[in-house]
């Protein structure tokens, strides 16, 4: 949800040329990512214990994990190429 809102207003900013959008949308990115380490990482710790640290070992907080894709595609090359 506040990759898509701050990727709306980014795409706005770019859209109209604005300045002013482009930095809300990085005081919004700012005031989200505070919200996250100070307040929602330590209640899901709370709340799930080693799950939540074992995904958080796992997934980027804000990239992509391209990981599980790379397995994918590997075992799609061997087997297509390599019956």
């Amino acid at each position: 949800m506040y990759v898509g809102i701050v990727g709306v207003i980014l795409s706005e900013a770019l859209f109209f040329g604005s300045l002013s959008l482009l930095a809300y949308a990085t005081v919004l990115w700012f005031g989200f990512h505070l919200f996250i380490i100070f307040y929602e990482e330590p209640h899901l710790r709370r709340k799930f214990g080693t799950a939540y640290h074992e995904y958080c070992r796992r997934v980027p907080r804000w990239g992509v994990a391209l990981r599980p894709f790379r397995i994918f595609f590997t075992s799609i090359f061997i087997n297509y190429f390599h019956p």
